[in-house]
């Protein structure tokens, strides 16, 4: 018995050896913004709790914030790793993918990516084990990206998982920005001309006005505004409604409950579940004031299609990539 036993805890000990179970995954992670980490930081908690570690992979260390909690590294610097995911198939996921050509790969869409298939796609899908997306408007968006017709998996936004408790506060309007300028971090979009008019413009009606800049946004274009100091989704919690560029934080912002306007250039191209979750968009700064004022919430199932299922979503995504 005594024999029987110990073989079994040796197959046993084999079996969770090769499931990978008690022991920490190293994951390496590239997106198309290569030093921006912020789309990471929301997957750190659930890492540390699984006693993983989570890299993001940086072309060099020239850009890297002082005091960044998310782990960086070169690909000459890298840990070896389990898995490697990728954001996007923009240039950097693409050469750091083909810099591992051993090392199983993920793609996440931690970010919004236009529905046209991406030049370098080619490159990554035919490695991909297994593709996800926070919500079913992403992961059709996500697979066309990538050009596949594979199952995306929809897991949620883990910045759901801890989502603010509204309470908006008279007159205060929440203006969310872009970025205005493109840098080695990543690129624009446009709009940001007309989002600072419409700005004037509610300032000018006696709103409040409260600024969520976007992580890569020029902070000196805003400074005459109060500047949240926390994130953009946590201050829409305190705003009668919000108004900006549309981005990835837009379904989740109309998840706390808070109306959206969405400020459209002719040469913004975004998805359309974005453009769906806003009450109207805006093409002239002078019709800010009074889209603001009328600003609603989708419909359920435009908010169901855009968002993806709120609640433990870092969680069903690590189980993905394990």
């Amino acid at each position: 018995m005594k024999s029987l036993l110990s073989r079994r805890g040796v197959l046993g000990g084999a079996l969770a050896v090769a499931l990978g179970v008690g022991r920490g995954r190293e994951v390496l992670v590239a997106t198309n913004e290569p030093w921006a980490t912020y789309h990471v930081k929301p997957l750190l908690a659930e890492a540390a709790r699984r006693g993983w570690r989570l890299t993001q992979l940086v072309p060099d260390y020239s850009k890297v914030t002082p005091g960044d909690p998310v782990p960086v590294a070169t690909p000459a610097d890298a840990p070896r790793a389990d898995l490697l995911v990728v954001t996007g198939a923009g240039d950097w996921p693409a050469d750091c993918a083909a810099r591992f050509r051993r090392t199983r790969v993920a793609a996440s869409a931690l970010a919004y990516q236009v529905p046209v298939e991406a030049p370098r796609a080619r490159e990554i899908r035919r490695r991909l084990r297994v593709i996800t997306a926070s919500s079913p408007a992403e992961a059709r968006a996500f697979g066309t990206y990538l050009g596949t017709k594979r199952r995306v998996e929809v897991v949620g936004s883990p910045q759901t998982d801890d989502l603010p408790r509204r309470a908006p506060e008279k007159d205060l309007v929440l203006v969310l920005t872009s970025v205005t300028h493109p840098d080695g971090t990543g690129s624009a979009a446009p709009g940001t001309e007309l989002l600072l008019a419409a700005a004037e413009r509610l300032a000018a009606a006696g709103k409040r006005v409260l600024v969520g800049l976007h992580p890569r946004e020029n902070r000196r274009l805003w400074e005459k505004y109060e500047i949240s100091p926390v994130s953009s989704l946590a201050a829409s919690a305190r705003a009668e409604a919000a108004i900006g560029i549309p981005g990835t934080v837009f379904p989740l912002i109309a998840a706390v409950g808070t109306p959206l306007v969405g400020c459209t250039d002719p040469a913004l191209t975004v998805p359309d579940y974005l453009r769906a979750v806003c009450s109207s968009t805006i093409g002239d700064a002078a019709q800010a004031v009074a889209a603001v004022r009328d600003a609603r919430l989708p419909d359920a199932a435009t908010l169901a299609d855009a968002v993806g299922p709120i609640g433990g979503s870092a969680r069903r995504l690590l189980n993905e990539w394990d």
